[in-house]
């Protein structure tokens, strides 16, 4: 008991003086009073977050901007690299751990080839040439996609939509992770990541779709800042 009083004693001490290292440490000892423990680690972790204006986490997550695709050149991510990503990608919400994504990876050669396909599948649904150019050049011009696949389970619990949203988090994670590692990003999607010839020639199952097509490389310039909603006016407080 003297012992763990001692640990008590240290820890508020480190708690007030806000020693992060020593207040894990002490943290991790077995108390008797877990609900103690925890309080004393809360009252440190407020501290510490009044100590800076944001958190570093908190600073990117404000301050995040996409990258235009047209922006992106290489150098991009490695496998080893791209690996990385997707496994900070993959830690979304994820209701019954389907996981009702995967992934398509598309070197440079392989955005051409689905270029060229894209050409050719707009001329034979008579495309408007000005629309189909940009399209074709979506990919055609990119160096890498990673395109995130929505691969809907079989669930009588989980519902489509809550496997569809995980897809959705999915996509948005990549983004920020790529950002966060000091790549550029986007999230595209457009009429091709919903053509059905298009889906089955990426190796799509018949109940998988398209949830985006993320481009990935080095942004060879920053874009303005853009208005931003407002968070008042979309804000009920209940």
């Amino acid at each position: 008991r003297p012992a763990r009083a001692r640990r008590y004693m240290q820890l508020e001490d480190c708690t007030r003086s806000g020693e992060v290292a020593q207040v894990h440490a002490l943290n991790s000892y077995p108390f008797p009073r877990p609900d103690r423990r925890i309080s004393l680690f809360a009252e440190f972790s407020k501290k510490a977050f009044s100590m800076h204006a944001q958190p570093p986490v908190m600073e990117f997550l404000l301050n995040r901007r996409s990258r235009p695709a047209k922006l992106l050149a290489p150098p991009v991510p490695d496998q080893d690299e791209i690996t990385l990503l997707l496994t900070a990608a993959a830690r979304v919400p994820d209701h019954g751990k389907l996981e009702p994504w995967r992934f398509v990876v598309l070197d440079r050669d392989a955005c051409q080839r689905v270029g060229a396909l894209v050409a050719t599948r707009g001329a034979e649904i008579e495309m408007e040439p000005d629309k189909l150019t940009k399209s074709v050049m979506a990919f055609a011009e990119a160096h890498l996609i990673v395109t995130v696949v929505a691969s809907l389970k079989p669930s009588e619990k989980i519902p489509e939509i809550e496997q569809t949203l995980s897809a959705g988090a999915v996509c948005v994670s990549l983004v920020n992770a790529a950002l966060a590692s000091g790549w550029g990003a986007n999230w595209l999607t457009g009429w091709a990541a919903y053509d059905a010839q298009i889906g089955a020639a990426l190796g799509l199952a018949a109940q998988e779709r398209i949830a985006g097509f993320i481009h990935l490389g080095t942004a060879r310039a920053i874009p303005p800042e853009r208005p931003r909603p407002d968070i008042a006016a979309l804000t009920t407080w209940a």
